[in-house]
């Protein structure tokens, strides 16, 4: 699709004032609520300042970039939440499977009642696909997987049975606990962007940011090796895979962690600094392991480089959604700031936030035990631990 933004017209952005409007954060006197759905307006419909300030809002709601455009991961989050639950039939397709704020409501009250217990990620697949022929065989329903009239009467006329916290926070913080606090052996997938993945992005700026995040990348595989981790890189250096199959990579290999590492942009040069994300959405549900993660890598990286304390924050991206395991993306800076670019480009810099990410991945697996002041701990540090541990 094409970028939707302040001035435009047409069909499309009649679909997107629909939509706005009927989640209440867009008053459109020509689009009226019916039996069926919602009226299209009368009169050829404009992004003016009202839809562009809605788009704004809900994309700080859902977890997105905040620019008043509408473009491919907008306009997919704004599909998404047009759906309610009843309003279709949910099943596990395979090869194309449902999303929706409608599959986030049933993953919510399978969750409830005690049969789902992984990510409300608003994506019907195999584990929800579970819990619903679990809960219906439990029920007296034919085991089918598919949420319909009958399955979403029973749902509704259940209360809640599961309290005391998420889940699959506990089982995140299990699966660490279980695995103990040595790093050797544990799985991790290192996914360095590409550049050139954003409006503000030339040729040249393009090519240097893939070379900074490979070079970087490439200095934290050295010493998670050292370290005796097992590391994979989510693409050949010249590959340029869209984040959903970076997210495949991971699944597949089985990862314990995805450390993402991407730069960000910005229209003025003012703009600096260092940020983390992982995943968390309005429906209240995030992952834990993942926030503690970036966390640590964002204090670690603050604490022994000069670059600015953006901190870290919730997204919804697809790079968090669509991985089985706790993620970290790290923008390590603004390849718009002059000041970072130059910081960025030392090799030296490039070293230090290598070992301030190896160590942030280890205090994850100390949780809390044996642990130093941040920005203390050294490689050496670490590896002496490792080694006396084996």
């Amino acid at each position: 699709m094409r970028l939707l933004r302040l001035g435009d017209r047409g069909s499309a952005v009649a679909e997107v004032r629909m939509i706005l409007t009927s989640l209440g954060l867009l008053s459109d006197p020509d689009v009226l609520p019916t039996d069926h759905g919602w009226s299209p307006p009368t009169a050829e419909p404009v992004f003016d300042d009202d839809c562009d300030h809605a788009v704004r809002a809900f994309q700080q709601q859902r977890g997105l970039i905040v620019d008043g455009i509408v473009g491919p991961a907008t306009y997919r989050v704004l599909r998404e939440s047009s759906y309610h639950l009843g309003s279709r039939i949910l099943s596990f397709l395979v090869s194309a499977p449902m999303h929706g704020d409608d599959v986030a409501t049933l993953q919510a009250r399978l969750q409830n009642l005690g049969y789902y217990t992984s990510l409300i990620d608003s994506t019907f697949g195999e584990n929800t696909h579970t819990a619903l022929t679990t809960f219906q065989h439990d029920y007296g329903m034919t085991p089918d997987g598919i949420c319909g009239p009958k399955t979403l009467r029973s749902l509704n006329n259940l209360g809640t049975r599961v309290s005391g916290g998420s889940p699959h926070a506990i089982r995140e913080e299990e699966h660490v606990r279980n695995s103990g606090p040595q790093l050797s052996g544990k799985r991790i997938l290192i996914d360095p962007g590409n550049g050139g993945d954003h409006d503000l992005s030339t040729g040249a700026i393009a090519e240097r940011e893939s070379a900074i995040l490979w070079d970087l990348g490439r200095r934290i595989e050295g010493r998670m090796a050292a370290a005796g981790m097992q590391t994979y890189l989510s693409r050949g250096e010249h590959q340029d895979p869209d984040d959903a199959e970076r997210a495949r990579v991971a699944n597949v290999v089985g990862a314990d962690l995805v450390i993402c590492l991407r730069c960000a942009h910005y229209s003025s040069p003012a703009a600096n600094g260092v940020a983390s994300f992982y995943f968390g959405n309005s429906h209240g549900s995030a992952s834990a392991i993942g926030r503690s993660l970036s966390g640590f890598i964002q204090r670690e990286i603050v604490a022994r480089t000069p670059l600015r304390d953006c901190r870290s924050h919730e997204r919804t991206w697809d790079i968090l959604r669509l991985t089985r395991m706790p993620v970290s993306q790290i923008d390590v800076g603004y390849m718009s700031s002059p000041a970072d670019v130059e910081l960025l480009s030392d090799p030296v810099l490039r070293d230090t936030i290598a070992e301030a990410i190896l160590v942030a991945v280890k205090r994850v697996y100390l949780l809390g035990k044996n642990d130093r002041p941040t920005g203390t701990y050294t490689f050496a540090d670490l590896l002496a631990s490792e080694h006396i541990a084996r």
